[in-house]
């Protein structure tokens, strides 16, 4: 490999980590595809944590990149959430439609180098919770649906919020190695069905307080400046 072909590959380490990230999608629309979903959700996770790391700790940070993460981000989680909605009957198809509209408003939104970035949750935050509710109702042969229908509307409030939420797990890393824990955390329980309630509930119970208490700080700020 040539010295101009190796520098290409350096550059766009990161990026290509985001296609990689999105190609295995193809897998759900197979027959029977839906039983990769899960495995899909966490390795999806784990690639777009990665490309972020990479894109950092290489110094190759780009508009580029940056938008190319927002396309990806768009495609995926989109997708996941109506494959999800689908896969649970037209009611919960509807909600999830009004979910994916916010996360192309959301994400769409950060094309705009004018947009205040950084309010509200993140989309992959509404696919980490969509992965514990598939987990947690999968173990103990509960009924999803109205699971589902809470994290979607909720999550359709939260990412349009014009706040931070200051308090997500996720949002409170920034080391490679605490970020692959959250990894190792999604993994596990996946895999240990007796840690997810303990997982979910860590992630489930940041979200709302992030939410309250920035809530309330923001409603102090407008009471504030109209004082």
């Amino acid at each position: 490999m040539g010295k101009d072909q190796g520098n290409f590959v350096y550059r766009n380490l990161a990026n290509a980590t985001s296609i990689l990230g999105v190609l295995p999608i193809g897998l759900l629309f197979l027959e029977g595809g839906y039983r990769y979903l899960i495995p899909f959700l966490i390795f999806n996770n784990v690639m777009d944590d990665l490309d972020g790391v990479l894109a950092r700790k290489l110094k190759t940070r780009s508009l580029l990149g940056a938008h190319l993460d927002n396309v990806c981000d768009t495609v995926v989680h989109v997708t996941l959430a109506l494959i999800v909605g689908a896969h649970f009957g037209m009611e919960i198809l509807l909600v999830g439609m009004i979910a994916a509209t916010a996360i192309i408003i959301r994400l769409t939104g950060r094309l705009n180098p004018d947009e205040v970035s950084g309010n509200g949750t993140p989309t992959n935050e509404l696919m980490r919770h969509m992965l514990f509710v598939l987990l947690l109702t999968g173990t103990y042969a509960a009924d999803a649906k109205p699971y589902l229908v809470l994290i979607f509307i909720f999550h359709t409030v939260t990412m349009l919020v014009p706040f931070k939420l200051t308090f997500l797990i996720r949002g409170r890393v920034n080391s490679a190695t605490a970020i692959a824990m959250v990894n190792v955390a999604l993994i596990a329980a996946w895999l240990v069905p007796n840690l997810a309630p303990f997982i979910a509930t860590a992630f489930f119970a940041t979200y709302l307080f992030s939410f309250v208490q920035g809530g309330k700080q923001w409603l102090k700020g407008r009471n504030y400046g109209r004082n």
